[in-house]
């Protein structure tokens, strides 16, 4: 076992520290926050710096995790700490179901009850959300962010850096593109271009963010 940093200490970060005690596969488990030093715990896991101070505590902590919910900032800073030396294994809860013939990408998390079934792929960096499910031969991007409840049919691709709201439900072979806010609630039936906002049942453009 190796011990594991998770950048952030906030509700994300919570879930996140919580997700790696329950695998049993880290020694230790700490956290960065920018809100050091007057944070200094949390939960019990301790907050050991700020964000920028990660490299300090290599190799002590040779893995790493992003707890940021922005998809932008979660995506780059990814790429900034594996570029430093750290590895970002996915972290999968004991009561998540993963296929052994879907994939994660690095620094992915799968939350209590999540599940991402066979032929699904899914980008680094991205978060299934508790109970949240991804069906057969999906293609999700980088950074992207399924809330609690999500359910993704078979065969959906979902673009790069794109969140989907909580309960937020997609039929069959739907594109959602990058950049896409999917609304609360949302039934999406057709498919959704880049850097917009749908919303409602059906789910309806309501926003384009170019």
């Amino acid at each position: 076992m190796s011990s594991l940093l998770i950048l952030g200490a906030g509700g994300h970060g919570k879930v996140v520290a919580d997700t790696a005690t329950a695998t049993g596969q880290w020694k230790k488990v700490a956290l960065l926050d920018d809100r050091h030093p007057s944070l200094k715990a949390v939960l019990g896991w301790p907050v050991l710096g700020r964000m920028e101070d990660a490299k300090k505590f290599l190799p002590e902590y040779d893995s790493f995790c992003v707890a940021i919910g922005n998809n932008n900032l979660r995506t780059k800073l990814l790429q900034l700490y594996l570029d430093q030396g750290f590895s970002a294994p996915s972290l999968v809860h004991p009561t998540a179901y993963i296929s052994p013939s879907a994939s994660l990408g690095p620094g992915c998390v799968v939350f209590a009850q999540g599940v991402v079934n066979p032929g699904t792929q899914v980008g680094g960096g991205s978060i299934i959300n508790t109970g949240a499910s991804v069906d057969h031969d999906c293609t999700l991007g980088v950074g992207v962010h399924l809330c609690p409840g999500v359910r993704l049919a078979g065969e959906v691709s979902v673009g790069q850096q794109t969140t989907l709201g909580t309960g937020a439900a997609v039929i069959p072979q739907i594109n959602i593109g990058s950049h896409v806010m999917v609304g609360a609630g949302s039934v999406v039936v057709t498919d959704i271009p880049d850097h917009s906002t749908a919303a409602g049942v059906p789910a309806k453009l309501i926003k384009n963010h170019e």
